[in-house]
């Protein structure tokens, strides 16, 4: 598994930043940590068509990866560090740069254990990335309250981008649906009930990260 430095040319980043969210990925999913997403990073060489995308390319040898972030999006995240105070002003950003890194470390977890993903499943698992990890960072910048509007401003108040054709938007609709109710099942029975039980939480959630595609989906609507 290697750069790409083909797709087009490499960039600078954040790379604390972008290096402390695939840590966060990690440790709420108990993952190893075998490939740092900077050295990976590349710059895009047109227009790109989002603020996000992670290029994948087959080779004799496996695979080539290449992640994308736009870089507006990098730099006004090191104005406003979500990592110091995530709040309404970064956290469009911080899940543009957050979805980059999870599809990152999902693709390498899943060629590293000989396993075929699907869109839907690494939409779905980014998804889920996004809210716990904003969740949980949330729990400890505010001494542990609960953020009752976190839900609804990640899952209902979304909008999709204008240049999805018919399938795309419905693939992307399908992975907010289905972690909205997936997230809202783990709130109420680990998180926003009395008595908060963060370990079970973890291990739903490191369960989840793996599931197989038919299971993973079956999983976010039961």
């Amino acid at each position: 598994m290697t750069a790409s430095p083909d797709m087009s040319s490499r960039i600078s980043s954040s790379p604390g930043l972008l290096n402390q969210m695939q840590s966060l990925i990690a440790e709420l999913n108990d993952l190893p940590v075998t490939h740092d997403v900077n050295q990976f990073l590349i710059g895009s060489g047109n227009s790109a068509a989002s603020d996000e995308q992670v290029l994948v390319a087959e080779t004799d040898d496996g695979a080539e990866l290449g992640v994308y972030i736009d870089s507006n999006v990098l730099l006004r995240l090191q104005h406003c560090d979500p990592m110091l105070k995530l709040c309404d002003a970064n956290l469009a950003d911080f899940c543009t740069a957050l979805e980059g890194v999870s599809h990152f470390q999902y693709l390498v977890w899943c060629m590293q254990h000989g396993r075929a993903v699907s869109l839907i499943e690494l939409e779905l698992q980014a998804e889920v990335d996004k809210y716990s990890i904003a969740l949980w960072l949330l729990l400890q910048q505010t001494q542990g309250r609960f953020p009752g509007g976190l839900h609804m401003r990640m899952f209902s108040q979304v909008s999709f981008a204008k240049e999805l054709d018919k399938t795309g938007l419905q693939r992307y609709q399908e992975a907010n649906r289905c972690a909205a109710y997936y997230c809202q099942y783990t709130d109420r029975k680990f998180l926003s009930c009395r008595q908060r039980r963060v370990d079970c939480w973890l291990r739903e959630l490191r369960n989840f990260y793996r599931c197989s595609h038919h299971a993973k989906l079956r999983r976010a609507l039961h």
